[in-house]
C-alpha cells in the first residue's frame, strides 16, 4: 500500500452517505491520485471490478449493502487551466473529490461566475456531471467544458466534451452507462462578466429583502445559501439527500388538463414546446405528505420534496416511504415520479 491508495475491508459507510443510513462495503478503496487507477484496478483483490464509485454520498440511497468493491476518489486539486485565463473568463479544472460547495465559492473568489445558483449543493465535483445537478434555474452542464473519465474495460482515460456527455434533465452519459466510466476530473468554462439568473424560486425576493439592487454573483450565491438553509434541512443534523424526486416532465396536453383542474400547480417548459415540467414538491404536498413520519423515515416539514432520516431509519424504510409517495401522486394526478438519488441494493 502507498500513500495514494488506502484499502479498508468490511468498511462502514454510514458516515459516507448524507442519509446517514447503515451500510457496509466488503472493501473500500480510496485513491488520492486518479492517475493510479490503472495500477489499482490490476490488483488481485479488485479482479471482479468496481461495484460502486462513491463521491460525497449525497445522491444515493443505500437500500442494501453494495455487492462489491466501493471506490472513492480522494483527489481535491482545483486549478485554472494554463492558457485559459483571459478577460472573458477561464477554464477551471477540479479533481473528482473536490467538495462542490467549496468549488463554487473558490470560483467566485477568483472573479468567475456561473456556478452561484448551485451554491450549497452537497456532494463532490465528480458527481456533478453524472446527475447534471441543477438548482434555481441553472444546470451544471451549462458551464461544463469537458469531463475526464477513466474506462476500466479498456484502461483508457477519456476527455469528453460537453456534447459527448449527453446531458439532459438530471441525466448524462455517465448515469445512462453507470458502470462504464469513472469520472476523475471536470473542467468548467466560467465567464467573468456575470449573466445572473434571478427570476427563479425566490432569489429576487431574497435580494430585495436584503436591500441589494445591483447584485454580484457572490450576492446571488449568498441569497441561494440563505434560501436553501431556510427551506432544506442540514444533512449534518437531519439525514437527507436533498430533493428526492425529479420534477416530472409530461406532455403539454396532460399538463394543460391538470392546470385546468389545479391552477396553482407550478408548470414550466419541458424539453420542448410540447412538454411541461411540473413541480414534484407541489404534487407531493397536495397529497398531504409534507411533515409525514413513519418511525424515523419521514418527509421534511419544510419541503415536501425532501425525504429525511430522523435517526435510525434504514435505507429500505426510506425507499418504502418514497414508493408510497409516488404511488399516491400517480393515483391522484396520473403523474409518475422518479427518484433523483441512485438506489443501491434495490430497484425502484
Amino acid at each position: 500500500m502507498n500513500d495514494a491508495i488506502r484499502i479498508t475491508r468490511d468498511a462502514p459507510l454510514q458516515s459516507r452517505n448524507s442519509f446517514g443510513v447503515r451500510a457496509r462495503a466488503p472493501m473500500l478503496v480510496e485513491v488520492a491520485d486518479a492517475g493510479a487507477l490503472p495500477q489499482v484496478l490490476q490488483r488481485p483483490e479488485l479482479s471482479d471490478g468496481i461495484a460502486l464509485v462513491l463521491g460525497g454520498g449525497s445522491n444515493l440511497l443505500f437500500a442494501g449493502d453494495p455487492a462489491g468493491v466501493v471506490l472513492a476518489l480522494a483527489g481535491r486539486r482545483t486549478t485554472v487551466v494554463p492558457g485559459s485565463d483571459n478577460d472573458d473568463g477561464a477554464i477551471v479544472r477540479a479533481d473528482a473529490g473536490v467538495i462542490w460547495h467549496e468549488l463554487v465559492l473558490r470560483t467566485l473568489d477568483i472573479g468567475l461566475s456561473g456556478l452561484e445558483n448551485l451554491a450549497l449543493i452537497p456532494g463532490t465535483a465528480g458527481a456533478a456531471p453524472i446527475q447534471n445537478i441543477g438548482a434555481y434555474g441553472v444546470e451544471v452542464c451549462d458551464y461544463i467544458h469537458a469531463v475526464e473519465a477513466f474506462e476500466p474495460a479498456t484502461g483508457k482515460l477519456h476527455r469528453l466534451d460537453r456534447d459527448a456527455c449527453r446531458f439532459a434533465y438530471r441525466d448524462s452519459l455517465f448515469k445512462q452507462q453507470p458502470d462504464r466510466y469513472i469520472v476523475t476530473a471536470v473542467e468548467f468554462a466560467l465567464p467573468r462578466s456575470p449573466r445572473l439568473k434571478l427570476d427563479y424560486a425566490g432569489i429576487g425576493e431574497q435580494l430585495d429583502a436584503e436591500g441589494i439592487t445591483a447584485p454580484t454573483p457572490r450576492d446571488v450565491a449568498d441569497a441561494v445559501i440563505a434560501i436553501r438553509r431556510r427551506k432544506l434541512p442540514d444533512p449534518d443534523r437531519l439525514g437527507n439527500a436533498g430533493s428526492f424526486f425529479k420534477n416530472p416532465i409530461v406532455p403539454a396536453t396532460q399538463a394543460d388538463a391538470l392546470l385546468a383542474e389545479h391552477p396553482a400547480l407550478p408548470a414550466f417548459r419541458g424539453n420542448d414546446a410540447h412538454s411541461r415540467k411540473l413541480s414534484a414538491a407541489w404534487l407531493i404536498d397536495a397529497c398531504g405528505w409534507k411533515g409525514h413520519r413513519d418511525g424515523d423515515a419521514g418527509v421534511a416539514a419544510s419541503h415536501a420534496l425532501v425525504l429525511v432520516n430522523h435517526g435510525h431509519a434504514s435505507g429500505q424504510q426510506l425507499l418504502d416511504l418514497a414508493r408510497r409517495i409516488a404511488e399516491s401522486v400517480h393515483a391522484r394526478f396520473g403523474v409518475a415520479l422518479e427518484p433523483e438519488p441512485r438506489v443501491i441494493g434495490a430497484s425502484w
